[in-house]
């Protein structure tokens, strides 16, 4: 099957994602392909489709958002999957115990759910580099508060995300040889 990892990034932490999803996808026998949403792919030559996107203070990136609203009636006709990264650190709960994944869930997952009914939404953890902040953003990252709510590093779990991947991979008929 022919599939689209289409995705929005920031820092490229989600980009790494999506890269390692299409990589799982094409080792478990599928043609998959990972792309920006700003290069506005082409979706007709697909079967199925994985979207991505960094998420901020609850909502994807506009133009991730704006890739599903523009494809919604052929993301809905064919196998949908996605996904966000956003939260960061070494603990999977918050201070206040909250599990940080389920309390990162983008408002985008609920807006196109009814529209498309994806097959499957994830949350990962992602990385955070303070060396690819703006300026600005730098300055407040001095304060120990704003280190605190967002800790430098990778936080990305590579097998969960080869898991889902791999869910993905058998939920579809691969490319006959």
């Amino acid at each position: 099957m022919r599939i689209l990892v289409a995705y929005a990034t920031k820092y490229g932490a989600t980009q790494g994602i999506a890269e390692r999803i299409a990589a799982k996808l094409n080792a478990e026998g599928h043609v998959a392909e990972a792309k920006p949403v700003t290069a506005d792919p082409d979706v007709i030559p697909y079967d199925a489709f994985v979207v991505g996107s960094a998420a901020f203070f609850g909502k994807w990136q506009k133009e991730a958002h704006e890739f599903v609203a523009r494809h919604e009636s052929v993301l809905a006709s064919h196998p949908t999957w996605f996904f966000s990264s956003g939260p960061v650190g070494p603990d999977p709960l918050d201070a206040k115990g909250n599990d940080q994944k389920t309390m990162s869930i983008p408002t985008d997952f609920a807006d196109f759910r009814e529209a498309i009914h994806p097959r499957g939404e994830r949350v990962f953890f992602g990385a955070f580099d303070a060396a690819k902040l703006p300026l600005m953003m730098k300055a407040i990252r001095i304060m120990p508060a704003a280190r605190k709510v967002l800790p430098e590093g990778d936080y990305r779990d590579w097998a969960d995300i080869d898991g889902w991947a791999h869910q993905i991979a058998e939920a579809l008929v691969p490319v006959p040889a």
